[in-house]
């Protein structure tokens, strides 16, 4: 989840307000900013709102960012950093391929889950039309896509083209058994056992890619 950072006074200040470094002032923005954009969407929002959520003036967030679209598209930047970095993670963990497509699905549902804003920003907001939203969102696809193919191709003995189109088709289908159930009223035991659903789909297609898959 984004973190929140009040201001706090700092040493010297005859303001009594604090003046933080440059690079933790922008964290602290689009920190809020997200938070905010998660809970009210993108057009609901104002700079004002996100201002106020991190006390601070107008004038600072324009110190940081060209206006509100500049600040969103940091934002989607970030969440998108993080979700490449859950899910590349279980694919050098272990040699085990089986493993390798468990631990993928699993880092997918523990992300929606986890981080509520994060998949908000990512999957479901409310400026995708935007062509530098979309070309950030279809960056990301072929990222994790190349990721997998890069271990999928060797051990299935397929060329980088087919796993491209593969990973692609898994994540997917793993995307869309998400989206039916995060953000809904849906228990503990309802997500877990979607999370294993998409699993035994996506391992039971993979494990016959390759005869030598066990």
């Amino acid at each position: 989840m984004s973190a929140y950072f009040p201001d706090q006074p700092a040493q010297g200040d005859s303001n009594g307000i604090s003046r933080l470094p440059k690079d933790l002032r922008r964290q602290q923005l689009i920190s809020n900013a997200a938070r905010v954009f998660a809970s009210q969407g993108y057009h609901c929002t104002t700079m004002d709102h996100i201002a106020s959520a991190s006390q601070v003036t107008k004038p600072v967030l324009y110190q940081h960012f060209t206006g509100k679209r500049d600040l969103y598209l940091a934002v989607l930047d970030e969440q998108i950093e993080l979700l490449l970095t859950n899910l590349v993670s279980p694919l050098h963990g272990t040699n085990v391929n089986k493993e390798r497509v468990k631990g993928v699905i699993e880092a997918f549902f523990n992300f929606a889950r986890t981080n509520v804003v994060g998949y908000r920003i990512i999957f479901e907001s409310d400026i995708q039309t935007d062509f530098a939203v979309q070309e950030r969102i279809e960056s990301m696809h072929t990222r994790i896509a190349e990721h997998i193919a890069y271990v999928l191709a060797p051990n299935a003995g397929m060329d980088f083209s087919e796993a491209m189109m593969t990973a692609r088709m898994l994540t997917g289908m793993t995307q869309a058994a998400a989206h039916m159930v995060v953000g809904t009223e849906t228990s503990a035991e309802q997500l877990a056992l979607a999370e294993r659903a998409v699993f035994r789909l996506a391992w039971g297609g993979i494990s016959i890619i390759d005869e030598d898959w066990e």
